[in-house]
């Protein structure tokens, strides 16, 4: 998935020492590179392009609220395929797709994890969904974090579908520009 293990790595420990140009270099390398591999896998099974941008937003934020649990001293490029991974058979399962229809190289090793975010990641995603106009943020909460589908969120919500998407993708884009700006810390 990405060639240059080397420099993603010093860059990701570099960002975790607090060097924010490195961090905005990262997430932008991971969203190329990522952007790749979810085009290439739901274009094998099926799906549309269209779903490429959800999960590449929902791999980064995953990235961003989990980066404390990356370990320096292994690899980055395994550590990050495993987010990849994950966030794709999560969005299948959400978005009811059989799981006949993934390919086999698509599901990957799964071992056990904990998907536990520390109290620091929370805080950040907090901070971050702050940011956002209350219908965004409440669209993201529950699409996104909460699991619900387009449909269900809009009904609580009191919006169309179609407003829901934007808000959610608007809500998504933005979280990443603050991200890619290191203002989200």
């Amino acid at each position: 998935m990405i060639a240059s293990e080397g420099e993603l790595r010093g860059l990701m420990r570099a960002s975790l020492d607090g060097d924010t140009a490195a961090y905005r270099v990262v997430l932008d390398r991971l969203s190329r590179h990522l952007r790749a591999f979810y085009r290439g896998k739901l274009a094998r099974i099926g799906r549309s392009p269209a779903e490429v941008e959800d999960l590449v937003q929902d791999a980064l934020m995953t990235i961003h609220t989990r980066r404390h649990t990356y370990d320096v001293d292994q690899p980055f490029t395994p550590w990050v395929q495993a987010i990849a991974r994950y966030k794709l058979i999560d969005y299948l399962r959400r978005t009811r797709a059989s799981m006949a229809d993934v390919p086999i190289e698509a599901a990957g090793d799964f071992e056990a994890q904990d998907d536990h975010a520390g109290a620091e990641s929370a805080h950040d995603l907090d901070q971050l969904l702050a940011r956002l106009p209350e219908k965004m943020r409440r669209a993201i909460r529950y699409v996104k974090l909460d699991g619900l589908s387009v449909a269900e969120a809009a009904s609580r919500c009191g919006m169309s579908e179609s407003a829901i998407k934007v808000s959610v993708h608007r809500g998504l884009k933005a979280m990443a520009a603050v991200i890619s700006q290191g203002r989200g810390r």
